[in-house]
C-alpha cells in the first residue's frame, strides 16, 4: 500500500471517529490545514524534477480530493445526526390533545365593582373618578379631621415625601371620601346661582391605602363612598336607599340592616351598619358593612355649599369585605395572591 492510500485511509478513520463538528474541523486540520500532512507534501515537491513534480503532484492532488469528498461526507453525516437527534427531542405526539389557550376573566373585586356601579347608577348615582394620591387638605382637612386626629399619623397613612404647589404634604388616599369633596366642588360651581340647585348624587369607588395587613386587612384595598346632598334629603332616604342596594348587590331580600350609633369626623349623627342574612351560612349573624352619617356643615361648607339649605348623607363601605360575603371567602389575601387556581373560579 503506496503512502497516499494509507493517507487516505488515515484521513477516512479519523474524520469517521469524529462525534462533533468540532472534533472534525481538528481532524481536517491534521490534513488539510496549513501545518496539515497534505499541505506538507505539496510544499516538498519543490525538490523533485519537472518530470517527477508533475506526476507526484497529480497523485496528491488525487489524494486531495478523495480526502475532501471524505470530509464532505462525515459533515453531512454528523449534520443528519444532529437533526435527528433534535427531531427526537423535539418529537410531537400527534395524538395527544390540543392545548387550549386560556380564557381569562374579571377578578373578584373587579366584578364586585362593576355591580356597585351598575346597582347605584339605576338610582341615579353618577360614579366618580380621581387620584390616587391626595393632598393632606383633600384627605383630611376638608372632611372636617382635626390637626390631631390619629388617622393623620403616619402610623396610619402613607405619605410622599413631596409637596403640592401650594406646599401641602401629599399622601396615598386613605379613603375615596376626597373625590367625594373634589365632585361636589365641582358641583357648586357648575350649578352656582341655581335656584335650586340639582342635587348630588355619587359614588366614589376606588383603590386606597392604609398602614395594615393581616386576614381582613390589606395595605392596598378598595372602597366605595357615596354622597347624596340636597334641600330634603334626611337620614330616612339613606335607610332605604341603602337596604335596596344591599338586596340588589346579594339577590335576597331575607336581609335586615341595623344602624348603630358611632363617630366620624365628617359626618353628624354618625353610625354603623351592619346585614344580617335571614339564611345561609351567615344566618343570624349580624356584619359590619357600612359606616355613614348626615354630612357634617363643616364639611358641607367645604364644599362650597350652605349648610343652612343643603343637607343630606355619605356612606362608605369597603368592595373587598362585600366580595368576600358575595362569595363566601373568609380571608381578603385571596383576593391579592394572584393565585389562579382561586381567581378561576370567578370567570
Amino acid at each position: 500500500m503506496s503512502d497516499l492510500d494509507s493517507l487516505v485511509r488515515d484521513a477516512r478513520s479519523d474524520f469517521a471517529a469524529a462525534t462533533t463538528p468540532a472534533e472534525l474541523e481538528n481532524a481536517k486540520a491534521r490534513y488539510l490545514g496549513k501545518g496539515g500532512r497534505v499541505t506538507e507534501l505539496l510544499k516538498a515537491l519543490g525538490s523533485l524534477s519537472v518530470e517527477e513534480k508533475k506526476a507526484r503532484g497529480a497523485e496528491i492532488n488525487a489524494t486531495k480530493q478523495q480526502i475532501e469528498a471524505a470530509l464532505a461526507r462525515s459533515r453531512e453525516a454528523l449534520a443528519e445526526a444532529e437533526l435527528n437527534a433534535q427531531l427526537k427531542a423535539e418529537a410531537l405526539d400527534v395524538t395527544l390533545p390540543g392545548r387550549r389557550r386560556g380564557v381569562g376573566g374579571l377578578h373578584p373585586v373587579s366584578r364586585t365593582m362593576e355591580r356597585i356601579e351598575a346597582i347605584f347608577g339605576s338610582m341615579g348615582f353618577d360614579v366618580a373618578d380621581g387620584p390616587e394620591i391626595e393632598t393632606d387638605w383633600m384627605s383630611f382637612t376638608a372632611l372636617n379631621n382635626p390637626e390631631n386626629h390619629p388617622a393623620r399619623s403616619m402610623q396610619d397613612t402613607f405619605y410622599v415625601d413631596m409637596k403640592d404647589a401650594e406646599g401641602r404634604w401629599l399622601n396615598l388616599r386613605p379613603h375615596t371620601s376626597p373625590m367625594q369633596v373634589r365632585y361636589a366642588r365641582a358641583h357648586a360651581r357648575k350649578y352656582a346661582g341655581a335656584d335650586p340647585m340639582p342635587e348630588i348624587r355619587v359614588i366614589a369607588p376606588g383603590r386606597t391605602y392604609r398602614v395594615d395587613s393581616d386576614a381582613t386587612h390589606s395595605p392596598m384595598f378598595h372602597q366605595v363612598e357615596g354622597l347624596w346632598i340636597g334641600e330634603n334629603v334626611s337620614f330616612k332616604d339613606l335607610k332605604f336607599m341603602y337596604l335596596e342596594f344591599m338586596r340588589a348587590f346579594f339577590e335576597t331580600s331575607e336581609l335586615a340592616l341595623r344602624f348603630r350609633p358611632s363617630y366620624f369626623p365628617f359626618t353628624e349623627p354618625s353610625a354603623e351598619i351592619d346585614v344580617r342574612f335571614d339564611r345561609g351560612p351567615l344566618k343570624g349573624k349580624w356584619l359590619e358593612v357600612a359606616g355613614s352619617g348626615q354630612v357634617h356643615p363643616n364639611v358641607v361648607r367645604n364644599f362650597g355649599l350652605d349648610p343652612e339649605r343643603h343637607i343630606g348623607f355619605a356612606f362608605g363601605s369597603g368592595i373587598d369585605r362585600l366580595a368576600m360575603l358575595r362569595y363566601g371567602v373568609n380571608d381578603l389575601r385571596a383576593f391579592f395572591e394572584n393565585d389562579l387556581r382561586f381567581l378561576s373560579q370567578f370567570k
